[in-house]
């Protein structure tokens, strides 16, 4: 098996996207009891569909943990970039194996990886804080992922019709 070596290029790009990932999160957010609701979903998202399902995991991880780490959050940098990783995957899978030629399979994808994402940041909340307080924050982390599959949806249908996301998949 041939091992994969990563580019300057593709390094470049992972970073843009983490960036972009932090970005959404840290300065678009609404705070909640033990965290906060954002729109740095869409940007993992985004960042799958441009670089794939690999390393688009890594740079929503890497994006949304750093939000955690630097808006003082310490106590979720590692289950974020897990959960952000895993719910990236799966919507990039999704995408690139069940329906490589269905114009809305990264939509299905990123509906199932959003609700990975919602029982798994409800079953580490209950971990860290206990079932009362996790069931009070559902609504407001379900809101957060259905926003970010939303807002995806917009740029991600505007983006592909303008041919940007071929061309970005293509530097």
């Amino acid at each position: 098996m041939k091992k994969e070596q990563l580019k300057t290029k593709d390094l470049t790009k992972m970073s843009i996207m983490a960036a972009l990932v932090f970005l959404a999160t840290y300065f678009i957010k609404i705070p909640s009891i033990n965290g906060y609701t954002h729109l740095g979903d869409c940007m993992i998202f985004l960042s799958v569909l441009i670089l794939g399902w690999r390393k688009g995991a890594l740079a929503g991880g890497m994006g949304a943990s750093l939000a955690d780490l630097l808006g003082g959050y310490m106590q979720w940098v590692i289950p974020t970039f897990f959960i952000k990783a895993i719910m990236a995957m799966i919507m990039g899978l999704i995408t690139e194996k069940l329906f490589p030629n269905l114009r809305f399979g990264w939509l299905i994808g990123a509906c199932v990886g959003g609700i990975f994402q919602i029982i798994a940041y409800t079953f580490v909340r209950m971990l860290l804080y206990g079932k009362l307080l996790a069931l009070t924050e559902l609504p407001m982390l379900a809101l957060q992922t259905v926003s970010g599959v939303g807002l995806a949806l917009v740029l991600v249908t505007t983006l592909l019709e303008a041919n940007v996301i071929t061309k970005l998949k293509e530097i």
